[in-house]
């Protein structure tokens, strides 16, 4: 792969979780500011999941039998940024919850692809990947600081984070017709892809993996959702929320440009899931602790491994052990798994104990809502300690591409 196409995917990656940044981390606060209930705000963030268990399938399938990968992002993205806008105007949850629908079955997709698209230009994944999916956490961080500077320039109100992804997706959208043309694979035996990926749950170790990956992505949404309103509990300006947060993703590029393509040639794919699992219950331990506020905040950084090393290296082994045919399929079935089904679930299972573990009570005349989060961060720390031990007794290092 030549430096002009690195350089390319570098953009596309930047623009892609930038897109995704802009928003994700900070609207449960403002949600939660307008009075919106933890089932509620578990809600709308079970969109993207839902629609991850929708259309990833879809999107996969077009792209490796009907339409250039480039031309279905570049698509999907500027219909995404016209829905933002009409996202940016809305308060009331019944509109914000049918609108964000629409606009995650567009955006789902579009997750797996920029993977797929990668993969299938690279000479070496595991060495080239690393560089150029950091870009992608460069742009969530500069969508966390960017989003900050937007609040402090034009103030704080429901919608702004919106209208900041409306602009970035416009970008992203144009900027994919300028990728390298990544026509659909019409070699393959049988023209339904993704029937092709889920025959790839017939090994035992590639079930293993997804059924893990499953149960930990469902505890990552007690860390994307909530997250920024314990930060603002323990004292930390909702205004820079953003920036407090990018701290996770400042960390990420470090594991992702120093530890991954250090580590992964020599530990392999088996003890680097089993590195990055190993981090989740530590994060969570020191968020249940919840003090000293330097302490929690430096914990942050632990999303690094537990993203790279779980998330990222589970997208390496995909490519590594499906068909080439079927990749962008394969890529989606991951995605469904996690992104999809996990979150989903994950994003109910998360508002429903941070409600159950929430006492609104009368001091002073006025009704005060008080969240226990001890309680409500051992729920996952509990959890990935029992995946852990299960991932390292069940699972075993990959075989080639195409034989599972």
């Amino acid at each position: 792969m030549n430096l002009s196409m690195m350089i390319r995917f570098g953009i596309m990656m930047f623009l892609q979780y930038a897109v995704w940044g802009a928003w994700f981390s900070v609207l449960s606060a403002a949600l939660e500011n307008m009075g919106f209930t933890g089932m509620q705000i578990g809600s709308i963030y079970s969109l993207l999941p839902l629609a991850c268990v929708i259309s990833p399938f879809v999107g996969g399938q077009i792209a490796d039998r009907y339409l250039n990968t480039e031309k279905f992002l570049g698509i999907s993205h500027l219909i995404g940024a016209a829905l933002m806008l009409i996202l940016s105007k809305q308060t009331e949850f019944g509109n914000l919850y049918w609108i964000m629908l629409i606009y995650s079955l567009l955006f789902a997709p579009t997750l797996p692809l920029t993977n797929s698209i990668t993969f299938q230009h690279l000479t070496s994944v595991e060495r080239q990947f690393g560089p150029i999916r950091v870009a992608g956490t460069v742009g969530w961080i500069a969508a966390g600081a960017g989003i900050d500077q937007w609040r402090h320039f034009l103030g704080l109100y429901p919608g702004d984070c919106f209208q900041l992804t409306a602009i970035l997706s416009l970008l992203l959208g144009l900027f994919c017709f300028a990728l390298p043309k990544t026509p659909p694979n019409r070699e393959g035996a049988n023209p339904w892809a993704f029937l092709e990926a889920i025959r790839l749950l017939r090994n035992k170790v590639f079930l293993v993996f997804i059924l893990l990956s499953f149960i930990v992505a469902t505890e990552l949404e007690f860390y994307y959702i909530l997250t920024g309103p314990f930060l603002v509990s323990i004292g930390i300006p909702e205004a820079n929320l953003g920036t407090t947060m990018a701290l996770a993703q400042v960390a990420e590029i470090l594991v992702m440009l120093v530890f991954l393509p250090w580590l992964l040639p020599r530990i392999g794919v088996r003890n680097s899931l089993a590195l990055g699992i190993l981090a989740w219950p530590i994060r969570y331990a020191i968020f249940c602790i919840g003090q000293p506020t330097w302490l929690v905040v430096a914990s942050l950084t632990l999303h690094g491994f537990c993203y790279v090393f779980f998330f990222t290296v589970g997208q390496i082994y995909v490519d590594e052990v499906a068909p080439k045919d079927i990749r962008g399929s394969a890529q989606s079935l991951h995605a469904f798994v996690t992104l999809g089904l996990g979150l989903f679930l994950g994003s109910f299972f998360c508002g429903w104990i941070r409600d159950l573990f929430t006492e609104t009570k009368e001091i002073a005349g006025e009704m005060v809502t008080t969240v226990n989060y001890f309680n409500v961060f051992m729920v996952p720390c509990v959890l990935t300690i029992v995946c852990a031990a299960a991932f390292l007794i069940t699972f075993r290092e990959p075989v080639k591409r195409g034989t599972v």
